[in-house]
Order: structure tokens, then C-alpha cells, then sequence
């Protein structure tokens, strides 16, 4: 009897990837993308890790399916950039082994600083973007996606959303198909990215493409469900399950393969309809390819936003046909190509519900949820620091990471964040930009995992280009804000196995940095004067905090805060730091909640008064 398994849309990624026979999988942890690895990882017969960054995970995949075996790189959308530089020469070099990398979008940013549509790097890099409904469809576009690289000899894309990678469906397991590594022949004509050869291979591209387009119209990928012909969609990826829920009785073209596109298919279907909507999120890369087909009646962003999640209740308030089709009866369906359902159930999305609301506001502001703003958790080690740097009025240039929390009230350290590493290089450009008095009040901040994936480069960069500057790496001995992933720092790989770690301090002085010095997050005296210091140097200086993050595991917490209210003085003092376990009572002293304190004593530490004690549990 076959195995059927509820997966969220990550794991059922990962299972496909598995089942098709993969061998290396590389990535970096990134929300919403994370769990695919984390999956994959679970099963020995393949190859996984946690790379430094997007960059090397792509170039690892690409290594390994010149090698002839079938690879996978996993990132969120953000680290397509990193990875771009890589992938576009890999879609001239074509593939030995099938290859896919998958970006996992993140329409709405619930975990990311800008929401790009990763459908229009694959444009730009040409190569071919699938993109699944629901989990079970996530397992058969991975394989399917290996079964394309190899026969058309090119990466290719799966575009997952939040949305689908963090929703659960039933996924029918199959067995694994082991794959016999293709046999390496030399051939730099094809993998050589000289100009010479790049010419060439660029030629190759546009045929490729060309044909992928001419196939796509009967590749059971998209297919045509006609039902009513009064309204049509064409849609894809999660968009469609709202099709679904809202207007059941619609004609909908479903693409899979989102690029290219069957442009005979898309003109078949149109001239079908009466009234046609292409309903897709973020940017209009199918909508503005069909009206370059002259298909003028088709209506898209001017109803519906380039600006956060779809949903159904969009159709519902933006469709005009909506009221009157829901009064009719659905016809028979009609289904052009196959498919394994006609998804009309879906994926059960987990965690929030999609709202109507305005362009780019959170579903939660739509249902007139209280707003619950982010925090840093109690005992985390960034307070403590940020502690200090609020009291010595210095700015932050920030990073992504959970640190990046330090931007708001009641801290308020942080006054930039762009990307991956960028602080770095940021304090960099403005000492350059404006002089060393300039920074003498600022410093960059940068988490130990942050620090490995990009921010190395940036350190070595002040050191050659010779500026002056303090770096404090927040080194809490984790990957924290996407669950707590091990790096090279760390001493352990995404399989489990304990390896040297790297030593944060020594990397930094082999940069030829004198000044390096390793500090408690939680010595309040100590970073105070390792800061005044620091920061008046004439020199590139770097200050490593320590203490792990409170969340992982073995983490434990002998002691307790517990407030003495015959000493407080109602000063305040520590409340300043934003501690969730603190709450101010009516009558101005302070009460500690038990549950949420995890001793770490910068309360206790903050009160020059004596009235919060540091006891054991």
C-alpha cells in the first residue's frame, strides 16, 4: 500500500529532490526557504550542507552536476542575489546532471526587507521557472524539474511563496530513482566561460528557450480547465488555490511552467473566454507578456496589487463576475492535459490568514488584529549590548539578523540594514565618505552566522583599503532568526557531524587586525570601556560579544530575577532595555514574570539600588 504523509511544501520539495535522486544539496538558511534542507538532511543517501552563503551553495550545485550527478540549491529570494552571479553563466554552461535551484518568495515580507518576484531573475538569467499549487504538486515539479534541466541542459527554477512552503498537504510517497552519475567528458567549449565560447553558448540559450516555449504548450504542466467560458483566469503557484475557493465554476489556464510561456496555449484559451484576468502575485511578468501578444482584454494589476499576499477575498471584492457567478450552477469540467487533482481542496495554509485590506497592508491589520511588535527575546545577549550602546549614545550600522531588532523602541542603536554583510562595508563607505571624527559614534553590528556568509569579505576590505572603524560581532554561537542552523563557526554541519570550528577572533587577526578582543555580552563595565576605547581608535578594530542565544538547545538557566519592592525607587532603569518578562505595576515598582526570565541578571545589573536580586531557580 502506497504511504501518503501530510508535508508542509518545504518537505515535500525536499522529498521530490529525494525521490528524483539527488545527491548534493547546498544552501543557506533563509525563511521561508529553510526547512527544505533541514529535510533533505534526513535522508543518508544524500549529500547536504549549510553553506557559507548563496554564492558557494550555487557554485557547489553547479560542481557537483558537472560531475554528473543531480544537484539542488535552496535559498529565499534575497539570496537569488547572491547566487545570481554564478546561475547566469551556469544557464550559458548548461548541466551535466540535472540541477535546480529553488527561491522561496516571500510576498507580504513576513521575514524579509524587500519582496522581489524571483520569476523576473529567471527571465533575466533565462532559465525555466516551475511553480507549484499545493504540496503534493511541490514534490512532482521538483522531479519534473530534474527531468527538464537534463533534457533541455539547463538549471532550472522551482518558485515556492511563503505561502506554499509553509502550508501542509497530503503528499503520496514514491520510491527513490538512484541515478547513475553521467559520465564526465572534457569539454571546455561548454563549461569554459570565455568570451569566445560565451558567444556561442549564448546562441544555445535562445534556441533552448525557444523550445521550451513551442513544448510548454502541451507539457502536462499547464493545462486549460474549462468550466465557464463567461470568465477565465490564468494564474499558477498559490494564486490558484484562491481561483479555486472563490470562483469554482471559472475557466482557468493553470501554468506551472511560468517561464516561458505557451504562448499558443495562453491565445487558445483567451480567444475561449469572454472576460480574462490573469491573477498573479507581485510583479506582472505573465501579465505583460500576454499584451505584448496584442491579448489586450486581459485584465491584471490595474485590479489587483503588485503589493503583498493574494488571497480569495481579493477576487471576492475585485472581480465583478463574482456576485453573478456565484449564483450559477458549476458546468462539467473539461481538463486540456493532465494533472494529478483539480486542486480545488488545496493546500491548508498554517499560521496566518490572508485578509482583503489595502495594497501592501498585513491581513492582520485587515482583521484588526492588536499589533504585537518585534522583540528580542528574554535573557537574548543583543540587549545587554545594546544596553550599552543606547547609554553612550552610539549608532549602529545594522545586518540581517535578529539583531536587526536593535532598530526599534526602546533601543533604537540600529539606524541602517540592507543586506546580508552590509554593515560592514557600510561604516566603511562612511568613514570614507565623511572622515574619522564622523564615526567616532557609530560602530557595525553583524551576527557570527551574518559574519560568515558575507561580512568577512567586507572586514577584509577595510583592512586593504585602509580605513578605521569598530565591528562588533553579536556572536551568540547560532544561524538564530531562521531557527537556529549551525555554520562554520559553530563546530557542527547541517548532517550533524562535529567538525573544528572556526575561531571568529583568529580569522579576524589572520586579516592582519591588531586590534581583536573577546567580551561577555552580559559585562556591562566591560563593553562600556571596550567601546569608549574602540571607537576613539584611529584603526579597524573588532569586538566580539559572546554569549549563546537563549533559544537553542543544552542552553540552560540556573538563575532567576526576582524583584525586592521595599528598595525600588520606581527609577525605571530597568525597564529601559525592553526585557518582556518585566512589567511595571500600577504603583510604579517592577514585577518579573517566572515563565519568561532566564536570569540573565541585565536587570539586576542596571539597578543601582539592589531591589532585583539574582537568585537560583
Amino acid at each position: 500500500m502506497t504511504e501518503k504523509k501530510i508535508l508542509l511544501g518545504n518537505e515535500a520539495i525536499a522529498r521530490g529532490a529525494y525521490e528524483a535522486g539527488v545527491k548534493v544539496s547546498a544552501a543557506y538558511p533563509g525563511t521561508p526557504s529553510t526547512e527544505i534542507s533541514e529535510a533533505l538532511a534526513k535522508y543518508d543517501q544524500v549529500y547536504a550542507e549549510w553553506s557559507p552563503n548563496e554564492k558557494v551553495a550555487a557554485e557547489v550545485a553547479i560542481g557537483a552536476s558537472i560531475a554528473g550527478v543531480r544537484s539542488m540549491c535552496s535559498m529565499k529570494h534575497v539570496g537569488v542575489n547572491v547566487a545570481s552571479d554564478p546561475l547566469f553563466t551556469a544557464a550559458y554552461a548548461g548541466v551535466g546532471g540535472g540541477m535546480v535551484i529553488v527561491a522561496a518568495d516571500d510576498p507580504g515580507m513576513y521575514s524579509s526587507q524587500n519582496e522581489q518576484d524571483s520569476r523576473m531573475v529567471a527571465r533575466a538569467a533565462m532559465i525555466p521557472v516551475l511553480e507549484p499549487s499545493d504540496s503534493a504538486e511541490a514534490r512532482d515539479f521538483t522531479k519534473i524539474a530534474f527531468e527538464i534541466s537534463e533534457e533541455y541542459d539547463t538549471p532550472v527554477m522551482v518558485r515556492s511563496t511563503t505561502r506554499l512552503s509553509h502550508s501542509q498537504g497530503i503528499v503520496e510517497l514514491q520510491e527513490r530513482t538512484e541515478k547513475e552519475p553521467f559520465p564526465y567528458e572534457r569539454n571546455t567549449a561548454k563549461y569554459v566561460m570565455m568570451p569566445g565560447n560565451a558567444i556561442k553558448r549564448h546562441i544555445v540559450v535562445e534556441e533552448r528557450m525557444k523550445k521550451l516555449a513551442e513544448d510548454a504548450c502541451t507539457m502536462p504542466l499547464n493545462r486549460a480547465e474549462y468550466r465557464d467560458l463567461s470568465v477565465g483566469f490564468i494564474t499558477g503557484g498559490i494564486p490558484y488555490q484562491y481561483v479555486r475557493e472563490a470562483m469554482p465554476e471559472a475557466s482557468i489556464l493553470k501554468l506551472g511552467l511560468v517561464h516561458p510561456l505557451p504562448r499558443k496555449l495562453i491565445e487558445e484559451f483567451a480567444a475561449k473566454v469572454d472576460r480574462l484576468y490573469i491573477f498573479e502575485e507581485l510583479e506582472p511578468v505573465i501579465e505583460e507578456q500576454v499584451k505584448s501578444w496584442g491579448i489586450l482584454k486581459a485584465a491584471g494589476k490595474e485590479l489587483f496589487t503588485v503589493q503583498g499576499e493574494y488571497s480569495a477575498n481579493m477576487i471576492r471584492t475585485r472581480v465583478p463576475e463574482y456576485r453573478a457567478a456565484e449564483c450559477r450552477n458549476v458546468p462539467g469540467m473539461t481538463v486540456i492535459g493532465q494533472a494529478h487533482s483539480d486542486g480545488a481542496g488545496g493546500a491548508q495554509p498554517s499560521g496566518r490568514t490572508s485578509g482583503e485590506g489595502a495594497p501592501g497592508q498585513s491581513p492582520l491589520a485587515a482583521a484588526n488584529v492588536p499589533a504585537r511588535p518585534p522583540i528580542l527575546c528574554p535573557g537574548c545577549p543583543h540587549r545587554s549590548v545594546y544596553s550599552v550602546l543606547n547609554r553612550l549614545k552610539i549608532h549602529a550600522a545594522g545586518d540581517i539578523g535578529c539583531y536587526t531588532l536593535g532598530a526599534v523602541a526602546p533601543l533604537g542603536v540600529v539606524d541602517t540594514t540592507i543586506c546580508m554583510g552590509s554593515s560592514i562595508s557600510t561604516l566603511h563607505g562612511m568613514e570614507k565618505a565623511r572622515g574619522k571624527e564622523y564615526i567616532r559614534n557609530w560602530v557595525a553590528v553583524i551576527g557570527d552566522s551574518t559574519f560568515m556568509h558575507t561580512g568577512i569579505n567586507s572586514l577584509m576590505n577595510m583592512v586593504y583599503n585602509q580605513s578605521c572603524g569598530t565591528v562588533v560581532i553579536l556572536d551568540n554561537s547560532t544561524t538564530g532568526m531562521t531557527g537556529h542552523q549551525d555554520h562554520a563557526a559553530t563546530g557542527k554541519t547541517l548532517k550533524g557531524q562535529v567538525v573544528p570550528a572556526i575561531n571568529i577572533m583568529n580569522l579576524c587577526r589572520s586579516l592582519g587586525i591588531e586590534h581583536v578582543y573577546e567580551i561577555s555580552a552580559f559585562d556591562l563595565d566591560g563593553l562600556e570601556e571596550a567601546f569608549r576605547r574602540e571607537t576613539a581608535r584611529d584603526a579597524v578594530s573588532v569586538i566580539i560579544t559572546k554569549a549563546p542565544c537563549v533559544l537553542l538547545k543544552g542552553v540552560t538557566f540556573p538563575d532567576l530575577c526576582v524583584p525586592v519592592s521595599e528598595k525600588c525607587r520606581k527609577c525605571g532603569a530597568c525597564l529601559r532595555p525592553g526585557c518582556p518578562a518585566l512589567t511595571k505595576n500600577g504603583d510604579g515598582t517592577v514585577s518579573i514574570d517566572e515563565t519568561m526570565c532566564n536570569g540573565c541578571g541585565l536587570c539586576a545589573k542596571l539597578c543601582r539600588f539592589d531591589a532585583i536580586e539574582v537568585r537560583p531557580r
